[in-house]
């Protein structure tokens, strides 16, 4: 079977058990703190093991977008150097919410497994929890007694704490798991060695294929486990595995899965894939499994950055590129055409990379192209260090080979192999210790310290009904204490509230909460999972008593204004630049708006013109804002439009303004009309990443005043220019004058340096041999000082230059050696300004062996500088 055929199989299986089919939650998170991406297949369920929402279906079955490469889950530096371990990877899996439990989740996967996929008996095991004393947990005697129906006794394992009770993180839904292993070694060798001595043995053949999770549990900060309000089944397969076992590979890259993709390397790098562990091979698995990762992480929404979820995708991407630029010897970008492979192959399953290939393509090839050249500067860099002359130890430091690591992507292993080329050793410790340390900051910049809620009302979740009002009398269901940053802060969820949860770009509300006399601020609103949660600084002295809770209006509004302009000038950007045109990304305040887009050119000043017309066009026409709740499917049939990565429900909000011009899926506040926007207005438009460009943009009074501004500032110019009618001519005219003037100070300036050469050509000092010229000269700026180094350079033989000079209260220096003396004589003009003349000036330098500048705070010790070289020679 292929993996296509081998997927819809389990689909289709878990349909005919009554499961529903819903399709993959995007793989870059939204609403949960404690994750950057869905990790796997519960995620997107979390609410319902919480009890925090009802599910619309008791049974799913689905294949979910995985990425695993950061923090308990951390698989990257695995990827390529084994056969099995991925970054992004699909976990099919069938779900129960409180609906079956152990009985049925071990009968469908045997029956599955050996009835249908027809593995064979004799080659599977499964484990089963052995009970935790230190936490009075039992061993599941059920699943126990349950799998001994299915399977011989002595296939029946007992796996540990780490093995067999699942957990997710530190805290949430947990419970003891099921698991099922496959032997797939020859039989010859299954015949040697028995195959339940390898199971959770690392052994590349015999591995896990299939989990099933008994959730029963919430693991609670303080550590306790807190019984679930129902059991549920959370059972995951990993679809990868499964192929490689039901197509008999010894490896999950050779299953058709990821064949297609190793192919196109092939193709492109005229190397051939063996399967083995050099490098090379190493190389196009780690491509393979790294570019489906990029992929589906930037059409999900997450573009590469230097923070957070992007960090972690440019990490993918510049792992690959090392990969092919060190190992395949490919030295221009390779992973951007390998995207349309990736399209075709997963079009009927994840479309969602077909409709934007483009996009993704674009974005890959400029990442690539960025970090090939920060590649070509870090071996610069170690060209330098390797044939330093100084450094006698022939050693990299430790705080060296991080800076390669962390500003030019060079890891650890690939700067010990370019530095035992050169006889050169690395300072491994040294380096281990820097990257505790960066790790140490990031944990203190980052971590989110959460407690544990205090429950004071069962009932489920939260219910928002801010669409309708904005002021209501509710009570308190639960609270936390949070710590953040080393700031205290507390949540409290609400049994109903009007606040607008930070969603889909638009920010939280905020306002306040009145317990009887006291008023308590409200700072933001969030979502956690499907909980709406208030920010509070403090909480009230009686939190137990009824509660008022109040929206602040006039932020609310200006914020809808801004919201409802959005979806304008979504419509207008499509209308002028193409339907390419995709939100890819947005911020709704009430000061203003953001608009990140697909597009991969700057927006002329004409395009924003027309755009901008359109939008105020439809204000205009204060055309009524109309929201309906529908099913997904009949939305998508009106033409409504759904945003890449973002989870949307069976049925969903349309906001509609004018049929024929703008229908989105949208849960955030709007304006009742068009015309309460009053006025729409540009502010900037710029480019923020590969093919996304960014608008800013203001709506109603923000507008007018920004206009008013504008005008000011207009008339103000006329007052400067003597109120010229043409004041743009006038400026024109004033910057082409100004431009002759400076070219006439530079030809001045180029004179007196020629007059000054001469002059101290004059002055030649000869000091053991050498022809010494040290002074200090009056110049404009550092760029004179060295320009007056090389004229002189071709003038003076076997030559040593010092110029000192105050430019505007600072002290700068220029040293330049005759390049024979560099060669011959090992001279460092970087060395003479590091050790003699950087700590006269207080300040610091640096240059090429032959050339280097100074610059520094001390300008009293200008005239100690020249001695201090001649004493040298």
């Amino acid at each position: 079977m292929t993996a296509s055929e081998i997927r819809q199989q389990f689909l289709e299986f878990f349909a005919s058990k009554g499961h529903h089919i819903v399709p993959s939650a995007p793989i870059v998170l939204k609403n949960d703190p404690t994750l950057l991406f869905t990790n796997a297949g519960m995620n997107q369920f979390k609410d319902y093991f919480l009890g925090n929402r009802a599910p619309a279906y008791t049974r799913v079955v689905d294949t979910q977008k995985c990425l695993r490469v950061s923090g308990k889950h951390n698989d990257l530096e695995e990827v390529g150097i084994d056969t099995y371990h991925h970054t992004m990877f699909e976990m099919l899996g069938n779900w129960s919410f409180g609906d079956y439990f152990k009985k049925e989740a071990i009968a469908w996967s045997w029956e599955l497994l050996t009835e249908v996929y027809k593995i064979p008996q004799d080659r599977l095991y499964v484990t089963v929890f052995e009970g935790d004393s230190k936490e009075n947990l039992e061993k599941d005697t059920e699943a126990h007694d349950l799998w001994k129906q299915h399977i011989a006794e002595d296939r029946i394992l007992m796996g540990n704490k780490k093995d067999n009770f699942w957990e997710m993180g530190d805290t949430g839904p947990c419970g003891p798991c099921s698991e099922i292993h496959v032997d797939c070694r020859p039989d010859a060798e299954r015949a040697v060695v028995a195959g339940h001595t390898l199971v959770n043995a690392d052994h590349p053949q015999v591995i896990e294929i299939w989990n099933n999770v008994f959730m029963q549990f919430n693991r609670l900060k303080d550590k306790s486990l807190q019984p679930l309000p129902a059991k549920h089944v959370d059972t995951g397969m990993g679809f990868e595995r499964l192929v490689r076992v039901l197509q008999g590979k010894s490896s999950n890259y050779d299953t058709d899965v990821f064949s297609g993709t190793i192919a196109a390397t092939e193709q492109l790098t005229g190397k051939k894939y063996g399967g083995t562990d050099n490098k090379a091979d190493v190389a196009f698995r780690v491509i393979a499994d790294h570019i489906r990762a990029i992929c589906f992480t930037i059409a999900d929404g997450q573009l590469p950055s230097n923070t957070g979820a992007g960090y972690v995708v440019r990490r993918i991407l510049r792992r690959a590129v090392r990969y092919y630029f060190s190992f395949l010897d490919q030295k221009s970008p390779l992973l951007h055409e390998l995207v349309p492979v990736l399209a075709v192959q997963f079009a009927k399953v994840f479309s969602e990379l077909q409709q934007q290939q483009d996009f993704v393509k674009k974005v890959v090839f400029e990442e690539e192209q960025n970090f090939l050249r920060t590649l070509d500067s870090g071996l610069g860099k170690l060209e330098v260090i390797t044939t330093d002359k100084d450094n006698a130890k022939k050693e990299i430091g430790g705080s060296i080979a991080f800076e390669l690591y962390d500003t030019y992507g060079f890891p650890l292993d690939l700067t010990m192999l370019i530095a035992s080329e050169k006889g050169y050793t690395v300072d491994g410790k040294g380096f281990e210790a820097e990257m505790q340390q960066q790790k140490d900051r990031s944990r203190a910049a980052t971590v989110l310290d959460m407690g544990d809620w205090t429950v004071l009302d069962e009932s489920q979740g939260s219910v928002f009904v801010g669409y309708e009002m904005l002021e209501l009398t509710t009570q308190v269901n639960k609270y936390r204490k949070i710590k953040a940053k080393g700031k205290e802060q507390y949540q409290l969820v609400l049994g109903q509230t009007p606040f607008y949860a930070e969603s889909g770009g638009q920010v939280g509300d905020t306002g306040v909460l009145v317990f009887g006399d006291e008023k308590i601020v409200v700072t933001d609103t969030k979502k956690e999972n499907d909980l709406i949660v208030h920010f509070t600084n403090q909480l009230p002295a009686n939190i137990q008593q009824p509660v008022k809770a109040l929206v602040e209006k006039g932020t609310r509004k200006d914020t809808a204004r801004h919201h409802s302009a959005t979806h304008l000038l979504h419509a207008a950007l499509r209308q002028v630049l193409g339907t390419h045109v995709a939100q890819k990304g947005s911020l709704v305040n009430a000061d203003y708006l953001r608009f990140d887009f697909s597009h991969f050119s700057k927006v002329t000043d004409e395009e924003l013109a027309q755009i901008e017309s359109i939008v105020n066009e439809k204000i205009q026409e204060n055309i009524p804002v109309v929201i309906k709740e529908l099913p997904k499917e009949e939305a998508l049939q009106l033409g409504a439009m759904a945003l890449f990565g973002e989870k949307y429900g069976d049925v969903v909000r349309v906001v509609i303004m004018d049929p024929a011009y703008s229908v989105e899926l949208c849960g955030g506040t709007h304006v009742a009309n068009t015309g309460e926007l009053g006025l729409f207005k540009f502010q900037s438009e710029g480019a923020v990443a590969a093919g996304v460009r960014r608008v800013e943009a203001l709506t109603g009074q923000k507008a007018i005043a920004f206009v008013n501004e504008q005008l000011q500032q207009l008339k103000d110019i006329k007052a400067t220019l003597k109120n010229a009618k043409e004041p743009a001519k006038a400026i024109e005219s004033l910057v082409q004058e100004k431009a002759a003037l400076e070219k006439q100070l530079e030809v001045l300036e180029q004179e007196k340096l020629r007059q000054l050469a001469s002059e101290l050509r004059q002055q030649v000092q000869v000091i053991n041999g050498i022809n010494f010229i040290g002074q200090q000269v009056t110049v404009s700026s550092a760029d004179a000082l060295k320009q007056l180094c090389f004229n002189l350079k071709g003038q003076v033989d076997n030559h040593v230059f010092v110029f000192v000079a105050n430019i505007s209260g600072k002290a700068a220096v220029a040293v330049m050696l005759s390049e024979h003396l560099v060669a011959e004589k090992g001279w460092q003009a970087p060395k003479i300004i590091k050790e003699h003349i950087a700590p006269l000036i207080k300040g610091g330098g640096g240059g090429q062996p032959s050339f280097a500048t100074a610059g520094g705070q001390d300008i009293s010790q200008l005239s100690a500088v020249v001695p201090a070289v001649q004493a040298l020679l």
